[in-house]
């Protein structure tokens, strides 16, 4: 049975943690590379027996996004699973101070440009699936094997919004709404900093140094909030503490299917869709296990069930796309250069956070 563990320590407190003898899984790694490469199910490769059956996956999904997909790979694997739950941020803070002796085998979720700064914490591994994902999402650098794809949104609490035209990032700035829009720190939610670069890019009409002053402007509407996870901030908004947030599609699409009184806007300025990824930490404990919780979650079942019943747009080929959500020939998408992103990541973070702090 898997248990699920938030994090509510700080990075100073993992340091503690790990100098006082925390005890990591009872676990050898096996050099074993998966079974056939031409299998697409979500069946985990048949390789050779791995020598323990824990696994260990730091993830910053939605519990009740992990629960079912993680309950079916116990199911097929006889794998015992811990989940533990925090922002990617936050997670990736985790993984560096345990480099050399990971407490964690997995990271499951995370951007693209929030991983590749950091993709030196994370082993090599080709699942046996590539050949059935879309070519924009194959898993180029060796070790981000992309997992959904995933358009930045506002989630709107229509409870709350009354006759507030909210259609685009230009009408965050309604001055009705200050205060009541819900907004992660950048520097611990990667679904929070891919807001920040879509702004920059849709604000700047294509140039993000030309997207600042809009984000000053947003700072200022903030009223001095500003949410420690991606998580807050849906659940904010569906729990009515917050008219408007900046979140991912999945994030509300499953209070909007579950009849919850929101709705999900794509930002009429432009929509930034990026995959996120799943990835083996360097050094894993649990190897073998880890390959293949890569290969179940993206076979070809895991993939639809994911779809189908969980609200995210799917990398693979082969799968249909998610009923409820805008189809993406509806989306006015626009694009990011991920080497500008990732060249000025920590500096635009930064840059966000003196904005804000002067903005108080």
């Amino acid at each position: 049975m898997k248990r699920i563990l938030p994090i509510i320590l700080t990075l100073v407190m993992i340091f503690s943690f790990t100098a006082c003898g925390q005890k990591p899984v009872d676990s050898q790694p096996t050099s074993s590379a998966p079974a056939d490469s031409g299998s697409a199910s979500t069946e985990p490769t048949k390789a050779s027996e791995p020598a323990s059956k824990n696994l260990v996956v730091y993830c910053p999904h939605p519990l009740e996004f992990i629960d079912p997909i993680v309950s079916e790979f116990e199911a097929q694997t006889g794998i015992t699973v811990e989940v533990v739950a925090a922002g990617t941020g936050e997670l990736l803070k985790r993984i560096e101070a345990e480099k050399g002796n990971p407490l964690g085998d997995i990271l499951w979720g995370g951007s693209q440009s929030t991983i590749e700064p950091k993709i030196d914490l994370f082993e090599e591994y080709h699942s046996v699936n590539e050949p059935d994902v879309f070519d924009d999402c194959k898993n180029t650098d060796g070790r981000m094997t992309r997992f959904t794809n995933i358009p930045s949104v506002l989630m709107v609490n229509t409870n709350l919004i009354g006759d507030i035209k909210v259609e685009g990032y230009e009408d965050l700035l309604n001055p009705a709404l200050k205060g009541k829009i819900a907004h992660a720190d950048p520097s611990k939610s990667s679904s929070s900093f891919e807001h920040v670069v879509n702004m920059l890019y849709a604000m700047g009409n294509g140039d993000p140094e030309k997207g600042w002053d809009y984000v000053a402007k947003l700072c200022e509407n903030l009223d001095g909030k500003l949410l420690s996870g991606s998580s807050a901030v849906y659940k904010g908004v569906a729990d009515g503490e917050y008219t408007v947030g900046l979140t991912f599609e999945e994030g509300g699409a499953k209070y909007v299917a579950d009849g919850a009184p929101v709705k999900l806007v794509y930002m009429n300025e432009g929509v930034i869709s990026k995959p996120d990824g799943v990835m083996i930490i360097k050094d894993a404990k649990n190897m073998e296990n880890a390959k293949r919780f890569v290969d179940f979650v993206t076979g070809k079942d895991a993939q639809s069930l994911i779809a189908s019943q969980l609200n995210r747009r799917s990398v693979r080929k082969d799968v249909p796309p998610a009923e409820g959500l805008k189809p993406t020939n509806e989306i006015n998408l626009i694009y990011d250069d991920l080497n500008v992103v990732m060249n000025n990541k920590q500096a635009w973070i930064d840059k966000f956070k003196d904005i804000f702090t002067s903005a108080q």
